[in-house]
């Protein structure tokens, strides 16, 4: 009996569909990359602005606050970069689970940029401490008070989808978040530091402040390292979620022997789980055990016999 003819516009139709449903991109992709691009502008005026007072005013914390816009500068130009690529290659066949990781390298190399920053604040900082100098203080501070107004309108355009705020989420926009939070503490530093210098007549207290900013910019990027490093390297990304899929395909008997979880995207996992069981069932039926389960975007199920697992051990 011959098979009957294959409608080459269906076959098209279920590649199509195919190749849809491996696209791991946010469910805020576009969201969250028009909203980088506004801040990024808003960002280059603030460092053109903050690093200009910084010398004219003989601020160290105000220097401080530019070298970090100017990290942000190229944070927030990375994090659009990657946003466009991975929109662009969403779909591209050489990607074999997609480019939804775009955004964790992209957060990487942001907490790289975002350590040297730390470094540089920390050394131009203890170089003021040794020798200090003269600052022109009420100019100082309402500059320092602009630009930390500017950081939390910034974190405010930035802010993360309610829904999409978990560790799963978009790691790209997070990155970009975590510095603008940092900068706005070391604005709020920066203001401290030159108040107690106007008032007390503490010319150290303002470069103080730009080490103890350099020292928790230096905290955020460490913790942005290990996030990032963490999908990068295929580290299991919810011991629970892991855990709840050995339960539900355990529930009558069956023998998970191997399981392995990882992220693809911002809210997408994949899983590959080899089962042992007396009577395997068909594989559609421990995937409708998994159907329910939000973020299990990929899965791939072996079953095998007992018989099949003993002769193999």
């Amino acid at each position: 009996m011959t098979a009957p003819p294959t409608d080459p516009a269906r076959s098209e139709d279920a590649l199509d569909a195919f190749r849809e449903n491996r696209i791991y991109l946010g469910a805020d992709h576009s969201r969250n990359e028009r909203r980088t691009l506004i801040v990024a502008g808003i960002t280059i005026v603030a460092l053109a602005v903050q690093l200009a007072g910084g010398l004219a005013f003989n601020s160290m914390a105000l220097i401080a606050g530019g070298l970090h816009n100017a990290a942000h500068v190229a944070a927030l130009g990375v994090a659009a970069l990657a946003y466009r690529l991975a929109r662009r290659w969403a779909a591209d066949p050489r990607f074999t689970f997609g480019a939804g990781k775009l955004g964790y390298l992209a957060g990487f190399a942001n907490a790289v940029v975002l350590a040297f920053t730390a470094l540089l604040i920390a050394a131009e900082s203890l170089e003021r401490l040794i020798s200090p100098e003269e600052v022109a203080y009420t100019e100082a501070i309402w500059l320092a008070a602009a630009g930390l107004v500017l950081s939390v309108v910034c974190m405010l355009i930035l802010k993360p989808a309610g829904r999409h705020r978990h560790e799963g989420g978009d790691l790209n926009l997070s990155a970009v978040h975590l510095h603008l939070s940092a900068d706005a503490i070391v604005s709020g530093l920066a203001i401290a530091g030159l108040v107690a210098g106007r008032a007390l007549g503490w010319n150290w207290a303002d470069p103080l402040m730009g080490l103890v900013g350099a020292a928790l910019v230096g905290h955020f990027a460490l913790s942005l390292v290990r996030r990032a490093a963490g999908v990068l390297l295929d580290v299991n990304p919810s011991p629970a979620l892991a855990e709840e899929i050995r339960l539900r395909l355990a529930a009558e008997g069956e023998r998970v022997i191997d399981l392995h979880l990882w992220q693809l995207g911002p809210g997408h996992h994949a899983a590959v789980v080899v089962l042992a069981a007396e009577r395997p069932a068909p594989v559609e039926a421990y995937r409708a055990r998994l159907a329910e389960l939000p973020g299990l975007s990929h899965l791939t199920i072996e079953v095998r016999g007992t018989d099949a697992v003993h002769s193999c051990a």
